[in-house]
């Protein structure tokens, strides 16, 4: 198995790629439910991260907020962190990383001075200033702690990958969520240069037409419930 490694999530099997016709693995093996603020985040180690904006207000205003914040994002968090999936939404976003193995002390590695912590901090505090300036407000922009879920299942990899990419239109922004611009799907369906890591997902779904099948799968709420839980309404 090439994404997860025995050991960074525990025991797995190889992920056997799931159809449409199969019943969903979520129902087997619930996601963790408990979003984590402030909790660090360490090397080879798997995470949902999600922000919202400060008093559920909105953190892009227009199309080029969006486009300078995956800028900021591959600037700061990039360094330090594979992406396996995003999407960002008007007033809240939702990415799937892996910490990279950073070098550093182990008290380091357990406190908020974390490479990965202070690059998210960066993101979320150059964007705002910028924002602010821009358009003359003041205050936060967004929540003061950013959550981070452990992804420690195949089953939750494998469904957060969907759910993230699902997310637009379950909050009702569009009636079909692949025509959302904003989330990582068409650079999985696209052989256009990525950052992403693009190879290992498609890896680990056997493939770009069995990713596509995989999302084209009926909703199933069953599946995405435990992803939902403590979600940004």
């Amino acid at each position: 198995m090439r994404l997860l490694a025995v050991g960074a999530l525990g025991a797995l099997r190889p992920l056997r790629p799931l159809t449409t016709e199969e019943p969903s693995m979520a129902t087997k093996h619930p996601a963790p439910r408990n979003i984590r603020r402030g909790a660090p985040m360490l090397p080879g180690r798997y995470y949902h991260v999600l922000n919202r904006g400060n008093n559920r207000e909105n953190i892009f205003l227009e199309e080029r907020n969006y486009t300078y914040f995956l800028q900021l994002y591959a600037k700061y968090v990039l360094p330090v962190a594979d992406t396996f999936a995003y999407c960002l939404l008007r007033n809240h976003f939702h990415s799937l990383i892996r910490v990279k193995e950073v070098q550093e002390s182990d008290s380091l590695k357990e406190s908020d001075s974390s490479p990965i912590h202070a690059a998210f901090q960066s993101l979320f505090g150059t964007y705002a200033k910028a924002i602010n300036k821009g358009y003359g407000r003041t205050g936060k922009l967004f929540q003061e702690h950013f959550a981070r879920i452990e992804v420690t299942s195949d089953a939750y990899f494998t469904n957060l990958i969907f759910y993230i990419h699902f997310n637009p239109q379950k909050h009702g922004f569009v009636n079909d969520w692949r025509d959302w611009p904003w989330s990582s799907y068409s650079a999985f369906m696209s052989g256009q240069p990525t950052q992403l890591q693009r190879s290992e997902v498609l890896d680990w779904f056997g493939g770009r037409e069995r990713l596509a099948e995989f999302h084209r799968g009926a909703v199933d709420e069953r599946m995405i419930a435990p992803l939902i839980a403590g979600d940004f309404e």
